[in-house]
């Protein structure tokens, strides 16, 4: 404070106020140098270095990066071989009838081999190519462009899995581990560069994942546009990878799961107006089922509507289908009623149903007479005659063509071994309940366990029920003595019948089961004029249902055979710990060779911390019950849903393989092992997050290093091995790694 002699001099207010009024500017405060010093350096220490740009930038940048080393890894010496490989062959061919617009049939939804067509359309392919295993694909065919559209799906997988992983807030470190986890998967690598659907299906599941967890992100903001955006792309992913494959239903299921309890904890909200917990529920009935659903309808109408033609998978489908296929000679100028003396195929109506058949091969038990079963295949044993019964011997049908209707008791000869189609109390091989159907006889030798009462169910073109139309009338076959009706349901014989379906004669009357119900499917007779019964079309709903319970059917009858040795298929068991691999082409030293194994340190690491993660749960649940409240509710929900919600989708997707019978193989782990992976990444965030700085770069170094040197140390085999299969014998840690024969 200034003084003039020993007073203080004091500003006065008005002088004050007059400075203020006058806007006259104060002086500028004396200033030190070395307070000045001091702001240059908190001024330096507030400038960004480089490593805060580096962060700052890191959501950008990281996920370019892993997406640039994604398509590398996958792309690179793509075209290297130039033979069909693995499945290839099924999926290359499959793609081939819809170029060629002709019906197949798969036990796989459609979207993936639409894609596979889509990507031989676009590369110039005509669908000429057989792709038979082991082939050399022809100069036309640029397969190389083929494979690289399927390794897109694979590539893709990597930043969707680097962005889940933020989702579920896992720290930067983690991030990146998970991201090179699922980048560096050697098995995720090789599955991706062919023809096949493995890449699009991972595609479907990472993407169905990471959608989830935005919108269970955005839980927070109810009805906004970004979750109604996330909640929709949930159900789009949905749609997509169910109509890849039926795996899908698995990541569908943890979907459900998290929305049940998302609607359960908002019911209990007592504060929620009752219209709004409304709005939540119909909006996920919207999202997640009827969108989805609306997807998979969506891409079965595409698939009927490119297969026009007549094709090898026709006799899946129902007789009408059939009918308006271009090319089928099915309802082609066939007569169209029914009389006797005429010969005709009879398809079973049953959804998946297929065509009543015999062979001279007769049962190994039971009757021990010649089998009856119904078959998918078109062939002269699927023919039969219309013969009266024996009580009007008199009647022949050459002389008089007298017309079949309902109530008529009729019998049906084999046209090539000339027996009769027969029943009798002996228990059918499989459902033994019912009783079997047999051949037995001929023209002249037989019995009334031959007679069979037609009853005519309806008829598509006419209310007139009097006589049976080939195509579209609908009768049952009551067996006159026994009482029971002709009925072929989903059940498939063991080898000795070929594994075709099992023919029985049911007991129950049930006018609505349709697997008791049976159509005319071609029908010749020459005294008869012909006619076009084809003109009838079959109602799409009806197509959709039939072929998706046809493929279900299907895909339970791929059992192991025991008679037959597969070196390709796999336990379940061997999955996790990576106990086995699977070549994929000849071993031949002159061949490009390719071998289905994994990361050891991602399946190990992995399968470890699924077990880690349950004594984890255990641990926090003990000390919950004892009291021990360490958790906060941000740790809690992290545990829930970065944590359970994987092992549950670990555990959706790999326990129907433990539980179903149909033969299984390695690359049927691989989208449970995604799951395994985030689970892995949520361990090691947990457990590294306390420690210090040090500490924590170290675990994340050797976790990274070691996945990357594995990656690279096994490459050879996702890149393709040449040369002498000796020379890669370092590879083989264990003698179920097939990789070399040395």
């Amino acid at each position: 404070m200034a003084t003039v002699g020993d007073k203080p001099v004091v500003a006065s207010g008005i002088d004050v106020g007059d400075a203020r009024r006058r806007n006259v500017a104060a002086p500028p405060p004396a200033i030190s140098q070395p307070l000045e010093a001091d702001d240059k350096k908190k001024a330096a220490k507030k400038s960004p270095s480089v490593l805060d740009v580096l962060c700052q930038w890191e959501w950008l940048y990281a996920p370019i990066i892993f997406t640039a080393l994604a398509f590398f890894t996958r792309f690179y010496k793509i075209g290297l071989s130039p033979i069909v490989t693995w499945d290839e062959a099924h999926f290359g061919k499959f793609g081939s009838h819809y170029l060629k617009r002709e019906f197949y049939f798969d036990v796989h939804p459609p979207t993936g081999k639409l894609l596979v067509g889509l990507s031989g359309y676009l590369a110039g392919y005509n669908g000429s190519f057989e792709f038979k295993s082991g082939e050399t694909y022809p100069e036309e065919i640029n397969y190389t462009f083929m494979r690289q559209f399927n390794a897109f799906w694979g590539a893709v997988c990597v930043p969707m899995a680097y962005w889940t992983a933020k989702e579920l807030r896992l720290r930067r470190p983690t991030v990146w581990l998970v991201t090179l986890m699922v980048l560096c998967e050697n098995s995720y690598t090789t599955i991706s560069r062919f023809i096949l659907l493995d890449s699009m299906l991972l595609f479907g599941t990472v993407a169905t994942t990471l959608c989830w967890a935005k919108f269970h992100s955005q839980r927070k903001n109810s009805f906004d546009p970004e979750w109604f955006f996330w909640l929709f792309m949930t159900g789009l992913s949905i749609g997509f990878v169910t109509s890849v494959k039926l795996v899908g239903l698995f990541v569908t299921a943890l979907v459900g799961l998290y929305t049940i309890e998302d609607l359960w904890n908002k019911f209990g909200d007592t504060k929620m107006p009752v219209t709004e917990l409304a709005a939540h529920f119909v909006a996920r009935v919207m999202g997640l089922i009827i969108l989805p659903f609306l997807i998979y309808l969506l891409s079965f109408a595409v698939h009927f509507a490119v297969l026009t033609n007549s094709g090898p998978g026709d006799a899946q489908m129902s007789s009408l289908f059939q009918a308006n296929l271009r090319g089928t000679e099915v309802g082609r100028d066939s007569p169209l009623e029914v009389a006797f003396g005429s010969r005709v195929t009879i398809k079973n109506m049953g959804y998946g149903g297929g065509l009543l058949h015999s062979h001279v091969q007769t049962y190994p038990e039971g009757s021990s007479q010649q089998q009856v079963t119904c078959y998918h295949h078109k062939d002269a044993n699927n023919e039969w005659f219309f013969y009266p019964n024996r009580r009007d011997a008199d009647f022949n049908p050459e002389e008089d063509p007298r017309f079949i209707g309902d109530k008529d008791i009729i019998r049906l000869i084999h046209a090539q071994t000339g027996r009769n189609l027969h029943s009798h109390e002996i228990s059918a091989p499989i459902t033994k309940a019912d009783r079997e159907v047999s051949c037995y006889g001929n023209l002249t030798v037989g019995d009334d366990k031959d007679h069979w009462k037609v009853e005519v169910v309806s008829d598509a073109a006419s209310r007139d029920r009097s006589k049976i139309r080939t195509l579209t009338t609908a009768f049952r076959l009551k067996h006159e003595v026994l009482g029971c009706y002709l009925r072929a349901g989903n059940v498939n014989l063991p080898q000795w019948g070929f594994k075709q379906i099992e023919v029985t004669c049911t007991k129950e009357n049930k006018p609505r089961d349709t697997y008791t119900h049976w159509n005319i499917e071609s029908h010749v007779n020459e005294k008869l004029p012909p006619g076009d019964p084809g003109k009838y079309k079959s109602p799409f709903f009806k197509d959709f249902v039939h072929l998706n319970v046809a493929m279900m059917t299907s895909n339970n009858a791929l059992v192991p055979d025991p008679d037959k040795q597969d070196d390709l298929a796999s336990q379940w068991w061997q999955w996790p710990i990576l106990n086995v691999g699977l070549r994929m082409c000849s071993w031949d030293d002159k061949t490009v060779k390719y071998f289905l194994l994994g990361n050891p340190l991602v399946y190990w690491g992995s399968t470890a911390g699924l077990g880690i993660f349950a004594l984890l749960v255990a641990w926090y649940t003990i000390r919950w019950q004892r009291g021990y409240k360490e958790l906060s509710q941000d740790d809690v929900d992290q545990i829930h849903y970065a944590g359970i919600y994987p092992v549950i989708g670990w555990f959706l997707h790999y326990l129907p393989f433990v539980i179903m019978a149909r033969v299984t193989y390695v690359h049927h782990y691989y989208p449970a092992l995604y799951f395994a992976i985030l689970t892995f990444g949520f361990l090691v965030d947990w457990f590294t997050k306390n420690l210090s700085k040090v500490l924590q770069y170290g675990v994340y170094g050797i976790l990274d290093a070691v996945t990357i040197g594995l990656y690279i140390y096994f490459i050879p085999i996702c890149w393709g091995m040449v040369g002498p299969n000796r020379d890669y014998g370092y590879m083989r840690w264990f003698e179920n790694w097939r990789v070399s024969d040395a």
